[in-house]
């Protein structure tokens, strides 16, 4: 389902969406997910906060234009400017993957203050990628002309690779959709090709500068970030919590659903 409006930026258009009433969540997606898989848990929440949904330009729903870069320094000022579009004093954050990343650049370099940071299997600590990441970083200009088939079926089991339990087809059609076509295919090899772990080493020096309460949730089978990244993230965060959860791998919000969800109402019912 696609996110209904829509925030101009720097010629970008950021696809967002506004649920329920209360005090306000962000939630920040990863690569190369979308919003759909905070969707449940944003429809969830509203009963009790007003939460956000927003797509990163180059994924989802918002543009994809071959000439605007994706890279994490510019998805950390847009998620700034955002804020301030959407005038939110100290909003709660959840982020996941890339977006945990996008959210700390935000409040560490950029100025982006928030209640309370609730990080989920994030990329934040050197060394981040996966070994294909590495592979279409090397070859940028080789992956965006893979014929459609082939594209199609390195993707799906580049995907699989993130559950525990293994994606439902449902899932993995929701997961792979956005980059199926020609736009989206350029689109998600741009955004691999654009990672760059420079961004996050100019921000992990200065995790201890955290003045705010942090939540670390991780899955206890997560392959592409493993767990040992959560106890030292942890270690550098000044009291930030951390919960491990088994069953679980990259993709916690499907292989653990439940058990992220209470998490994460214990967690923002407590910071109320």
């Amino acid at each position: 389902m696609e996110l209904t409006e829509t925030f101009d930026w720097q010629g970008r258009t950021v696809r967002w969406q506004r649920f329920g009433s209360g005090p306000a969540v962000v939630f920040c997606h990863g690569t190369p997910w979308s919003s759909w898989l905070w969707r449940p848990y944003a429809e969830a929440l509203a009963a009790e906060f007003t939460t956000y949904l927003w797509d990163m330009p180059g994924y989802g729903g918002s543009s994809k234009h071959p000439d605007h870069r994706v890279s994490l320094d510019v998805q950390g000022e847009l998620l700034t400017d955002l804020i301030d579009f959407w005038a939110l004093d100290r909003p709660h954050v959840v982020a996941h993957d890339y977006g945990g990343a996008v959210s700390l650049r935000a409040t560490l370099l950029h100025g982006a203050r928030y209640a309370s940071l609730a990080l989920v299997d994030v990329v934040a600590l050197a060394p981040w990628g996966s070994p294909f990441f590495r592979l279409v970083g090397e070859h940028p200009d080789l992956f965006p002309q893979l014929p459609p088939s082939v594209h199609e079926g390195a993707l799906r089991s580049y995907l699989a690779t993130a559950s525990h339990h293994g994606l439902t087809a449902e899932q993995e059609s929701a997961l792979a959709g956005p980059w199926l076509d020609a736009e989206g295919q350029a689109a998600f090899y741009r955004q691999i090709a654009q990672a760059d772990q420079a961004y996050t080493d100019e921000i992990e020096p200065r995790y201890g500068e955290l003045d705010l309460p942090v939540s670390i949730v991780w899955g206890g089978q997560d392959r592409w970030i493993p767990v040992d990244r959560a106890h030292r993230l942890a270690a550098t965060i000044p009291g930030a919590r951390l919960e491990v959860i088994d069953g679980a791998d990259h993709l916690i919000q499907l292989d653990q659903p439940v058990r992220l969800a209470t998490s994460l109402h214990r967690w923002l019912t407590e910071q109320r």
